[in-house]
């Protein structure tokens, strides 16, 4: 009798002819993640992956701990194999694991069984009436409850027998790399790091995009979006981070336009060159945490002004939220007590008292005119971008 780790996905199993390509990729995903605390056996069976420990001593918390943070689990499950699909061994085996893990408390139970294998002989309700009986008339502070039980036995029989009561829910979503690439325009704010988590659990694989202006912003302020990549990566598996100077550009747009519109023309500039970015290193979409409202270059107008400057779809999945909505998701995710440190950005410094909330596309684009060399600078800005892998 083997301990392993049942794994459950959801919307994989839906995916038709194209499935084995998720699966194989959640698969390579947990192999990934679980490299460096102990040796594991990977086995992919109908609907389902297995996690084999190969020796004896290993860290059950932190292996559930890793799987928990993967995209497209939608549940773990700490469980014994029965080599044998002898009736009787099964039962056997079902009666010393409810004993081991539940001794002589008194708890309501139901048995679900599930046949993977159509072949064998007793059907899944039969299986969970007879194994239900068994463990009644051999543990008699069990009781049954077929509708709110506290306990639910769950027999899976496959190629061998897998007993379990415990699922961990995970994720769930889509394994990350299986919906391409996108840039992450990452501020140090609340916002940006729960919008790429979102976009990563449906699949994409993440960069991020940080604008230092030094000496405006300190480097404290840098190592606070350094951190954050770092959580980010606990989910994505690993996180570039691509950190543009930003100082010049932006002095020069204080300097030439008008202040009321420093907000959007900014905006649209580092929208710009995180395109640029973002085309090189094969990213599909830009990503960012605006929510409609919240700030004046979130307005609908300025974000439509935005929009004007890219050729890349950009995705904002936060711009319905309420900020309760994403600090709850912050918090989840391990990033909110990062995000609020004290650290300025560089979208913080240079602020008009009153921006203008419903900018008109023309009159930016003539402000623009202003900037003698924005292109040069864009591109010497690209050249000095200093580049970390987490």
């Amino acid at each position: 009798m083997k301990k392993l780790f049942l794994i459950k996905y959801g919307e994989i199993a839906i995916k038709g002819k194209n499935r084995y390509l998720f699966e194989d990729a959640l698969l390579q995903n947990i192999k990934k993640s679980l490299r460096n605390i102990g040796d594991f056996k990977l086995i992919k069976e109908q609907g389902r992956i297995l996690v084999e420990p190969l020796k004896e001593k290993y860290d059950e918390e932190e292996v559930i701990g890793r799987l928990t943070k993967i995209f497209g689990i939608i549940g773990i499950c700490p469980v014994i194999k029965v080599d044998s699909l002898d009736f009787q061994q099964i039962q056997e085996h079902v009666l010393h694991y409810m004993k081991e893990i539940y001794q002589d408390k008194k708890i309501t139970f139901k048995v679900e069984a599930r046949r993977a294998d159509k072949s064998y002989p007793l059907t899944s309700p039969e299986i969970a009436r007879e194994v239900g009986a068994y463990l009644l008339q051999h543990m008699p502070t069990l009781s049954v409850d077929v509708h709110h039980p506290q306990v639910r036995v769950w027999i899976e029989i496959r190629n061998s027998v897998y007993v379990y009561s415990q699922v961990i829910p995970g994720l769930g979503g889509m394994p990350i790399g299986t919906s391409g690439k996108a840039m992450l325009l990452l501020s140090g704010g609340i916002d940006s790091p729960v919008a790429g988590w979102m976009v990563a659990k449906r699949g994409v694989a993440l960069e991020g995009i940080y604008f230092h202006s030094h000496p405006y912003t300190s480097d404290r302020a840098k190592e606070k979006v350094i951190e954050l990549g770092r959580k980010l990566a606990t989910y994505t598996g690993k996180f570039t981070l691509h950190i543009v100077p930003f100082t010049e550009i932006q002095l020069k747009i204080y300097e030439k336009c008008p202040h009321v519109q420093l907000t959007i023309i900014m905006r649209r500039i580092m929208m710009q060159i995180a395109e640029k970015i973002a085309k090189k290193q094969n990213a599909l979409a830009l990503i960012t945490g605006e929510s409609i409202g919240q700030v004046a270059s979130q307005t609908i107008q300025s974000l439509g002004v935005t929009n004007a400057v890219c050729t890349l779809p950009v995705f904002r999945p936060l711009i319905g939220f309420d900020k309760q909505d994403i600090i709850t998701i912050a918090e989840k995710i391990d990033t909110y007590e990062t995000s609020i440190l004290p650290y300025e950005d560089c979208c913080t410094i240079f602020v008009a008292k009153h921006p203008q909330t419903k900018p008109n596309l023309e009159s930016i684009e003539r402000s623009e005119k202003n900037l003698e060399n924005i292109d040069a600078m864009i591109e010497e800005a690209i050249a000095k971008t200093e580049v970390i892998f987490i």
